[in-house]
């Protein structure tokens, strides 16, 4: 199908795909695990995904942003996490949680709270985290990581992107703080470096660790993201980096990349044996073969593995494999393995179910 991909860690992609993080509404209210996301998840690696992962599990309650959001806080999720990673890895695809705090986009309808962000922000209500709540948030991803490996998944991901809460601190026009965690690059990451430090004490060794980041959007300046990422890749702490880039083929518009293509500026940068994977907007085979020639390590199907659950087998028979054209059918995404919520979900997308 393609090559296998081995991590720093030790662990080993069956090849060069990953389902990117999707969110899907499917779990239950109180983050347990339900069928669907069960069955959406499983039929992905099934369908030949190297690794298939979680969307934005929240690790502490606070942090908690839509409806049939999965947790992983503690033992009350335990049993539904350690099925889901029995679930995907019976299929020889590695196992991922993704872990995330909506910061300001969370809501008092799901928290019980007035929603935190690194400063106040009138336009959301959203209040300025205190020093205590941002150590807690640290250990709630540290726990969270535990928690994940107990529970049989290979490996963890740390939502850095979207706007969430670890990307509102690195945003400088979000992020208005005058301590340790505000003002300077160093200090705006510094909540994400401490969680990665910290879920390398507390985890074994094998437990694979990843970071995704964006570069635009949500405040994100490319040149902030490009020298963190060097920064990330020397300290040889993460796996993979994961970047968002909404669209493999946008040009940067102005700076010091200007007119560069977005996966060529993050496939240059310097990353020692940190692996890279990008997602957006890979629809076929041509992406595919266009993303990876460009050197980066993995693709990351967000759109295509929505659309076609064993997507890799697909390519894997034909090289040329072109995702169905949307609008699709509700009857279609159903019989991709997407619950009812999920689907539902997927018809506020413009365009992509049919009326």
């Amino acid at each position: 199908m393609s090559e296998k991909i081995t991590f720093i860690s030790g662990a080993t992609m069956p090849n060069q795909f990953m389902l990117a993080p999707l969110t899907n509404m499917q779990s239950h209210d109180d983050g347990t695990l339900a069928d669907d996301e069960y069955n959406w998840l499983t039929m992905r690696a099934k369908g030949g995904f190297g690794l298939t992962m979680t969307c934005a599990a929240f690790a502490e309650k606070s942090g908690k942003g839509f409806d049939g959001q999965l947790g992983a806080v503690g033992d009350a999720h335990f049993d539904g996490l350690q099925r889901m990673a029995a679930g995907i890895k019976q299929y020889d695809s590695l196992a991922y949680t993704q872990i995330v705090h909506g910061g300001m986009r969370t809501f008092e309808k799901f928290t019980g709270q007035q929603p935190v962000c690194p400063s106040g922000d009138s336009e959301t209500g959203a209040r300025a985290m205190t020093m205590d709540e941002i150590k807690a948030t640290e250990e709630a991803f540290v726990s969270a990581a535990v928690l994940s490996q107990k529970a049989g998944f290979d490996g963890m991901e740390i939502h850095g992107a979207h706007g969430y809460l670890l990307c509102q601190f690195i945003s400088s026009e979000i992020n208005k703080r005058d301590d340790d965690y505000g003002g300077s690059l160093e200090n705006r990451t510094r909540i994400i470096d401490n969680i990665i430090a910290g879920i390398k004490q507390a985890c074994e060794g094998s437990f694979s660790l990843a970071l995704r980041l964006s570069p635009a959007r949500f405040g994100m300046q490319i040149d902030e993201i490009t020298t963190y990422f060097e920064r990330l890749c020397a300290g040889g702490q993460l796996d993979f980096i994961d970047m968002s880039l909404w669209d493999v083929s946008q040009k940067v518009e102005e700076g010091t990349y200007e007119g560069q293509r977005l996966v060529d500026v993050f496939a240059a940068l310097n990353r020692k044996n940190t692996k890279l994977t990008v997602a957006g907007k890979i629809m076929s085979g041509a992406d595919v073969k266009n993303v990876l020639n460009a050197g980066v390590d993995f693709v990351a199907l967000g759109r295509a593995g929505i659309l076609h659950h064993d997507w890799p087998k697909l390519y894997s028979a034909n090289a040329d494999f072109t995702t169905i054209e949307t609008p699709v059918s509700r009857d279609h995404l159903l019989s991709e393995g997407l619950g009812p919520k999920f689907v539902n979900y997927m018809s506020t997308w413009a365009g992509f179910v049919a009326a």
